[in-house]
């Protein structure tokens, strides 16, 4: 597979609409596999994530002739993404259908239940003890370990500093081996 060129692809976007829905159809081919475990190691369902990263998409496209290339393609789409997701926990939070107060509360049995789960029990756990996380401290956990993302390219996309963004991941890892230590 070739590497993606961004401007390549930004020039693509200027063109005529032959262009530039081969450019984005390039973007989706990218994009779409970081952006669906962005998202799913935030709502920790594959039916969830997926309308989301499509919601994400539509969005994106929906706004790609005003996207003027200040920031790098990935960061507005992980933007959007983010977005999609915070909205969808906010919209999950004021329905109840889930408990935040109680994040672990039927989470493994969620997973497990979720035929696109194929990770084993110490990943359960994992994601158990993600989910006690405050939200940004999962987000910052997230892009960081899993996307494995530079502080500093997560600082432009949630707009934090790199000082505070540190400062969350450290915290997270804290968090999450106290976790682990409490149920051993």
């Amino acid at each position: 597979m070739a590497s993606f060129d961004e401007e390549k692809i930004m020039e693509m976007l200027r063109q005529d609409e032959a262009s530039k829905r081969r450019a984005f159809e390039e973007i989706v081919r990218t994009y779409s596999e970081p952006l669906y475990w962005q998202i799913r190691h935030m709502v920790y369902s594959h039916d969830d994530a997926n309308d989301m990263l499509q919601n994400t998409f539509i969005k994106a496209w929906m706004n790609i002739d005003s996207f003027q290339g200040y920031s790098k393609i990935s960061t507005w789409l992980f933007r959007i993404a983010i977005n999609e997701t915070l909205t969808f926990l906010n919209r999950q939070k004021s329905m109840q259908s889930i408990t935040l107060d109680d994040p672990e509360a039927n989470l493994e049995e969620r997973l497990e239940g979720d035929p696109y789960f194929d990770g084993n029990e110490t990943e359960a756990q994992l994601q158990a003890a993600i989910a006690t996380l405050p939200e940004k401290q999962r987000m910052v956990f997230n892009l960081k370990y899993y996307n494995e993302m530079k502080y500093e390219e997560m600082s432009e996309l949630l707009g934090t500093s790199v000082g505070a963004l540190k400062a969350s991941y450290h915290i997270a890892v804290k968090k999450i081996e106290e976790y682990f230590k409490n149920t051993d």
